[in-house]
């Protein structure tokens, strides 16, 4: 017979799917290697400067660090773009501490479970992680095409990021469009990343020159 005082036990937690630390530390390498000079310059985001770019990455890297928290407020309910961003004059430190807490936040295997919100959409914590990859793995790729730096981004979250956004197509395939932007054409056999960025809506072959 069952001992109805007795605490029944509690399932160890599951280990998250992924972790973003690697890629949030490439991501942190890139921006220490941003020049003053650079911080006009174009990126592939059309609208954005360096400078602008950098505040985004900022402000994303908060906002998921949020929503894997659960603390939902002016951080996570502002959507992308009810402004342009823009670093601010501490940037350099405020931005690598930023990344860090996002890949903390999101080892927690309770950030995966239940409903988060960020950008001011209401998503499933595990949709979050998968946004947050996203972003941090296309955005890296902006700022080091950006800057002229090489970037081999974290296979795991490449992998994770082509994955979700070859779903968003699929979901608005109608018009060929990504979360970004209309799809740009990329050779079924080129690299993965180029494949990725492609579908983000961006295209691979971008440099400065062509801005």
């Amino acid at each position: 017979m069952t001992d109805p005082t007795r605490t029944p036990p509690v399932p160890p937690p599951v280990a998250p799917p992924f972790d973003l630390a690697a890629q949030a530390r490439i991501v942190a390498r890139l921006a220490e290697g941003v020049t003053e000079e650079q911080l006009a310059g174009a990126t592939p985001c059309p609208d954005y400067t360096v400078r602008n770019l950098l505040g985004h990455l900022l402000g994303l890297a908060v906002a998921f660090r949020d929503a894997a928290r659960k603390d939902l407020g002016p951080t996570t309910d502002t959507t992308p773009d009810a402004s342009v961003p823009d670093a601010g004059p501490g940037w350099r430190e405020e931005l690598p501490k930023a990344l860090d807490e996002l890949a903390d936040a999101w080892r927690d295997p309770a950030a995966w479970t239940g409903m988060t919100r960020a950008g001011s959409v209401d998503l499933p914590g595990e949709v979050a992680a998968a946004v947050a990859a996203d972003e941090i793995v296309v955005h890296g790729w902006d700022l080091a095409r950006a800057t002229g730096q090489d970037y081999a981004p974290d296979p795991v979250l490449l992998e994770t990021a082509y994955g979700f956004l070859s779903a968003a197509v699929e979901e608005s395939g109608r018009d060929g469009n990504g979360i970004f932007g209309p799809v740009v054409p990329v050779p079924a056999d080129a690299p993965l990343l180029d494949r990725a960025v492609g579908l983000s809506g961006r295209d691979p072959g971008w440099t400065p020159a062509a801005a």
